[in-house]
């Protein structure tokens, strides 16, 4: 078994205005839209991004990859406490563990940094809250957090999403002002499930068939049906973007646009081979 911790900040936004990305449409032909909001909106001068080149290079594909973010007895604590969540009978129960749907092993942990003292210690942490607040140009709050349990054979993947989409439509996230950060706390390689991203597709936001069904997301955090981008949606961007794939060791870290929030995101549903 592996896994990763994740933690989406949120920026402020400007008042009103008209819905500048409409999705889950109940008719109609969905769209490619182009985004109206910046990506970058501080300077090298506000925080450890102290590279001009690494702010351009996160705003022209929409994310950066950092290795060695923490270190490797830190990665073995993170783990340790991974164990410990999953061994804690009082979490059987607790809405905010979510399970695989044929498994029922369990899939993810939200909310973990009021589960987790340790992990809410860590989305604390000035190398990740100082990044964020950089990116964002402001101070920021923390939108969600969760640990992603992916075990070898019977773990299944995250289809291609965009977070923004399903925060916007179901949160009412009225813009994407947002960055993530996903920690990988086992190595990642190209053949055991990491996560996948598809560079510059944060420029686009991807319209989405289909209402919304009350309490949608106690059935999409197992699998996502209800706002998941079309096939040939899919095949467009990546035809014109490529992929691009978080791979490193241990540690490791993924600083994305609302998930990549525009930027659609996925992960292997192949584990054939060993745990990610």
């Amino acid at each position: 078994m592996s896994g990763n911790a994740d933690v989406s900040f949120r920026g402020a936004y400007p008042n009103g205005g008209t819905d500048a990305y409409p999705t889950r449409l109940s008719a109609g032909e969905p769209q490619l839209l182009d985004r109206l909001d910046p990506v970058v909106q501080g300077s090298a001068a506000d925080g450890p991004f102290d590279d001009g080149e690494e702010l351009a290079a996160h705003e022209d594909k929409g994310y950066t990859i950092l290795e060695g973010l923490i270190t490797p007895a830190e990665v073995q604590g993170y783990w340790q406490e991974l164990g410990r969540l999953l061994s804690d009978s009082s979490l059987k129960t607790d809405e905010r563990v979510v399970t695989e749907k044929s498994s029922g092993e369990v899939r993810s942990i939200f909310d973990v940094h009021r589960v987790s003292e340790l992990v809410g210690r860590l989305a604390r942490d000035p190398r990740i809250l100082d990044r964020a607040q950089q990116l964002l140009g402001s101070e920021v709050y923390l939108h969600q957090s969760r640990v992603n349990y992916m075990p070898g054979f019977r773990g299944n993947g995250f289809y291609w999403h965009s977070d923004f989409e399903t925060w916007h439509a179901e949160d009412g996230v009225p813009r994407p002002r947002a960055v993530s950060c996903s920690i990988a706390l086992t190595d990642n390689y190209p053949y055991n499930g990491g996560l996948m991203v598809m560079p510059g597709s944060h420029r686009t936001f991807v319209q989405c068939l289909g209402e919304t069904p009350d309490d949608h997301y106690r059935a999409s955090l197992k699998e996502q049906e209800i706002g998941v981008p079309r096939e040939d949606d899919i095949t467009k961007l990546a035809a014109s973007c490529g992929i691009d794939q978080f791979t490193g060791p241990a540690g490791s870290a993924l600083f994305f646009e609302d998930r990549v929030a525009l930027v659609l995101v996925g992960s292997s549903v192949l584990r054939l081979l060993s745990d990610k």
